[in-house]
């Protein structure tokens, strides 16, 4: 079982987005610069995010992207469905062809993974991981090294 980067990264940047949302939209390029992941990487993430109302956009100066609702409301099963990423563990898709066209000894197994895990994270919220101590921990270590890039740019520039 493997969640691809894209669904990685969906999330990550979900979840960047719900621990900086009291700083009113945050753009595409700060959570690029914090989370290293390609700006037009997730410009592609974002436009599939928004299609399935997980993000909204705000335009303008100032501008950038919001949870559309609550982070509470929002659970990590669907950013990865939105970004039209698979939870499953079966070596053929689910389809049930992966022994010469037919089910395989273990099929049914990897099914009932695949089962659990997406269980799992229907259960968990991007507000249960902002709550996260450790997640917080990482999240203040990012906005630090990025505040930090930032001033000494400010300096090169300068001077």
């Amino acid at each position: 079982m493997r969640l691809t980067t894209k669904g990685r990264y969906a999330v990550t940047a979900m979840l960047d987005l719900a621990l900086h949302e009291g700083r009113g939209p945050i753009s595409l390029a700060d959570i690029s610069s914090r989370q290293l992941i390609s700006l037009s990487y997730l410009e592609q993430l974002f436009a599939k995010l928004r299609r399935n109302d997980l993000v909204k956009s705000v335009r303008g100066p100032g501008g950038g992207y919001q949870l559309s609702r609550d982070k509470a409301d929002i659970y990590i099963v669907q950013v990865i469905d939105a970004v039209n990423e698979s939870v499953d563990a079966t070596g053929c898709g689910g389809k049930g062809d992966c022994h010469e066209g037919e089910a395989c000894l273990t099929h049914h197994l990897w099914c009932d993974l695949s089962d659990q895990i997406h269980a799992f994270l229907s259960g968990i919220s991007l507000a249960d991981l902002v709550a996260r101590r450790d997640v917080q921990e990482v999240s203040q270590r990012q906005d630090r090294v990025r505040l930090q890039s930032i001033e000494f740019e400010r300096i090169e520039a300068t001077g």
